[in-house]
Parts: structure tokens; sequence; C-alpha cells
């Protein structure tokens, strides 16, 4: 079965997450500095992975209006799409709403992690992030059925 990998786009660093095998598990990986080599290193994932989908957070306000970091997700998702068309892999892309997923990332590791020089690494606050953003849709997608 295939993958989804789910993403929570930033200015400088991307955090990714992957699914298990069934889609039920969100796992954190590494995040990817948001440089020119992401998409190829994207695609890399895509293909080792076997990725079919891919849930990309998306930042709305509380009054679920639109902000820049909103227009530059946009942005990257249809350059994204572009890239991976391109390249030949066909992966769909999925918004989802992010609100509040840092928050709770950063709540986690302030609970969960012992070591100070861990807890102030952003990159790990963003790649928690995109687990929690990819195990919401996975809970949804599994409960429904």
């Amino acid at each position: 079965m295939a993958k989804t990998l789910g993403i929570d786009y930033g200015d400088k660093r991307i955090g990714i997450a992957i699914s298990d095998d069934n889609n039920k598990i969100s796992f954190s990986r590494p995040h990817l500095s948001n440089d020119k080599e992401f998409f190829k290193k994207i695609s890399e994932i895509i293909q080792t992975e076997n990725v079919n989908r891919i849930i990309l957070g998306y930042p709305i306000n509380l009054n679920s209006e639109k902000s820049i970091q909103t227009l530059k997700t946009e942005d990257f998702k249809n350059s994204l799409e572009t890239f991976l068309s391109k390249s030949g892999l066909q992966v769909e892309i999925c918004f989802s709403d992010e609100r509040f997923t840092s928050s709770i990332a950063g709540q986690f590791i302030s609970e969960n992690v012992t070591n100070k020089k861990k807890k102030r690494d952003k990159g790990l606050v963003d790649s928690i992030s995109a687990q929690i953003i990819l195990q919401g849709y996975l809970d949804k997608i599994n409960f429904k059925h």
C-alpha cells in the first residue's frame, strides 16, 4: 500500500512526516531546508517511500481568513505539483488545517524532550507539526472506514 507524506511548510524549514504502510500512524522525519534542493529531496522521499499522497498544512487564521503565509503555502503547493508532474510522479496534494499544530508540537517537546539543545530545535517543532497534521488526516480517513 502507498504511504502518505505530511508537510509543514515554512520559509526556512519544512517539517516532514510519513505514514506507516497501512496509513494508520504518522512518524516525524528530520526537517528539510527550504532551499533549491528541496524539490529534489522530496521527490527522492516520494520514490523511496512509495508515496502517493501529500497532506500539506494549511495556515489559516483563527477567523478562517487567509494570511501572507497562506498565500505562500498555496504558491508552494502549485510549484510542488508542477515539479512532481514534470518528474513523472503522480502524487495528490491536499491541504489540511494546521491551526494550533505548532503550539501542540511545542507542548509535546517541552513535556517529552529532556535535552535542552533539542528543546530549542525549531526543525524538531516543524517535523512534529508535520506529524500532527498527517496524523489528523490519517485519523479522519481511518475513522470513516
